[in-house]
């Protein structure tokens, strides 16, 4: 269990089944490794996988925040894949709290930089989807504006 990539998806395990106390004691034990041994890309990668389980207990101003801080930085250094993660990560906590703009911009930028960094078709197509449901969120929102 001392391999990073380990203790990386035993936090994603955790956090899918609910188990958000593990998810959240694993995702800083994954944060301690990368720091003394990691890249500063998995460093990023490991906060990231963090910022989500702060998003599944509820605690979305911390999670955004510091996804903020992990797309500045993926960004500044151009890891297009860490950038794509984090902004679709920050996306879906910027939906989670009605920020459908914010959460937009952040979903296109994702695409972006799938597009850019090669991804496979089936990781376009899952960012292209989150996409077309917050469009259609606004939509809705603006007729139902209208209609009012």
């Amino acid at each position: 269990m001392r391999s990073l990539s380990a203790l990386n998806e035993k936090v994603v395990l955790l956090r899918l089944t609910g188990r958000l106390d593990e998810a959240w004691d694993m995702a800083n034990a994954a944060l301690r490794q990368s720091r003394f041994t990691g890249s500063r890309e998995e460093l990023a990668f490991s906060r990231i996988r963090r910022a989500q389980v702060q998003q599944f207990r509820g605690k979305l101003d911390e999670a955004a925040t510091e996804l903020t801080h992990c797309v500045l930085e993926s960004e500044t250094h151009e890891w297009g894949a860490v950038a794509a993660f984090a902004r679709e990560s920050r996306g879906k906590v910027y939906f989670e709290q009605g920020d459908l703009d914010a959460a937009l911009a952040d979903f296109r930028a994702s695409v972006t930089l799938r597009e850019q960094a090669g991804a496979t078709p089936a990781l376009l197509e899952s960012a292209l989807v989150a996409v077309a449901v917050v469009e259609s969120f606004i939509a809705e929102r603006r007729q139902a504006g209208q209609q009012q």
